[in-house]
């Protein structure tokens, strides 16, 4: 690719292999028809020749690398973010298409010094060239501290180093896991401080590779691994020794610090020296500064558990002494009381009270069948004065008709040859009528 204008490209460009052709197989010739551009007899269009120029520069110029500040920092309605790159005596227009920005998900300001990789292009309606920006890093730190800081924003954004999701520490563990390389010093050193704190416990290694080339994979599937295993683990340590932070680098992985935030046991991450810090030492519930620090933090020390059983078995011992006290007490109280020691003394009283309702009541009741009786005879008394036998003992009669047995009461009314019943005090008399004397 030549960068003069007039070539064989040129000729390619514009249309014009003929003129190209006739003019290389006449060799020393006048050329029979001028170049595009190269004469007023066959100017170029101004957008002609942007294309042209846009061209050369986007096959000439490779992918760079430009440090710069930022300034005329502007996003658009589409999200494209639009930007001035400049330094003391100089400045380059630099654009940042959304799906790069989103991706590479950093934060611009006005006046931030970074370090922009990308490839130049022309802008050819206006004729301006740019450079679109393929990856930023703000200046003075390097490519993996800035994708911490990238990874750090994201995470925290979602909540996964909040201290209301950590799980506390067992206190008495049994069964512990360890997601580490079985070769490293980390596990030497945790399982050695383990032994002579705490014996009791099972140490599980689960291998993984914790530096290189698929190590975080390794990595988060172990922790997916610990958190399946039966009989359960009772706490996780995911760690490894001392490194440079690319030595490092697979703690800080989004896969290792996804895996640690969702395990379900509550986990300890042991990453490094005490100044090293890594993602998956945020994600855990606990972090130690170094292997050793994680045995001591998992588990108690065999002096202070004995000595905490000591103070417990004399806490102990005293608390029951004291309750014995109480209830012994409380047990004098009980039986010292009136119906606890004769229970028969509190029925005295209400059969007493009910020896006199129950003679009350009897009086009561004599009293009104007396009254009762009494009512009685007076009634029989006025029923007996007002009884006919009472008037016919007196030699009063009662005549019945003896057919009907009505009344009668009218001498006329009585036919001769009636046969009539006359009604004594003490019997009956049959009658025939013969004859009726009127006293009228």
């Amino acid at each position: 690719m030549s960068g003069f204008l007039w070539s064989e490209d040129e000729d390619s460009f514009f249309g014009n292999e003929e003129v190209g052709a006739s003019s290389r197989s006449a060799k020393g010739a006048k050329k029979a028809k001028a170049a595009p551009g190269a004469s007023s007899d066959a100017p170029l269009s101004v957008t002609q020749l942007n294309e042209w120029v846009k061209k050369l520069v986007t096959q000439s110029i490779p992918t760079v690398w430009v440090s710069g500040e930022i300034g005329n920092l502007v996003q658009s309605s589409a999200g494209h973010v639009y930007f001035t790159l400049k330094d003391a005596s100089g400045q380059l227009a630099a654009v940042l298409w959304r799906s790069t920005w989103e991706k590479l998900g950093v934060e611009l300001r006005e006046g931030m010094a970074v370090i922009v990789q990308g490839r130049i292009d022309v802008y050819a309606p206006r004729g301006t060239y740019q450079i679109v920006v393929q990856k930023i890093e703000e200046q003075g730190i390097g490519a993996l501290q800035a994708a911490f800081r990238r990874l750090f924003a994201k995470l925290q954004k979602e909540g996964l180093f909040e201290a209301e999701n950590k799980k506390p520490l067992p206190r008495f563990p049994q069964r512990i896991g360890f997601v580490t390389s079985p070769s490293g010093a980390a596990i030497h050193d945790f399982a050695q401080v383990l032994r002579r704190r705490w014996p009791l416990a099972t140490v599980i290694i689960i291998p993984a590779k914790v530096q290189g080339e698929g190590a975080a994979e390794e990595i988060a599937k172990g922790i997916k691994v610990a958190a399946m295993l039966n009989p359960p683990l009772d706490v996780l340590v995911v760690g490894r020794g001392g490194g440079s932070l690319e030595d490092l680098w697979a703690f800080n992985e989004e896969e290792v610090v996804r895996a640690v935030a969702a395990c379900p046991l509550p986990t300890i991450s042991a990453v490094g020296h005490e100044i090293d810090v890594t993602l998956c030492d945020l994600a855990a519930d606990v972090r130690a500064l170094t292997p050793s620090e994680a045995a001591e933090r998992v588990a108690p020390s065999k002096e202070e558990f004995l000595d905490y059983l000591d103070i417990t078995r004399e806490r102990l011992g005293l608390a029951i002494q004291a309750q014995w006290e109480r209830s012994t007490a409380k047990l004098d109280a009980m039986t010292s009381r009136p119906v606890v020691d004769e229970p028969l003394r509190l029925l005295e009283v209400p059969t007493q009270r009910l020896d006199e309702v129950m003679r009350d009541l009897d009086d009561t009741l004599d009293r009104r069948v007396d009254q009762t009786q009494q009512q009685l005879e007076r009634f029989a008394q006025v029923l007996e004065a007002l009884s006919p036998l009472k008037t016919l003992a007196r030699g009063y009669s009662l005549t019945l008709d003896a057919e009907s047995g009505s009344v009668q009461f009218d001498a006329e009314s009585v036919p001769i040859g009636a046969r009539i019943v006359s009604v004594l005090s003490n019997g009956k008399l049959m009658s025939t009528v013969t004859e009726r004397i009127s006293e009228k």
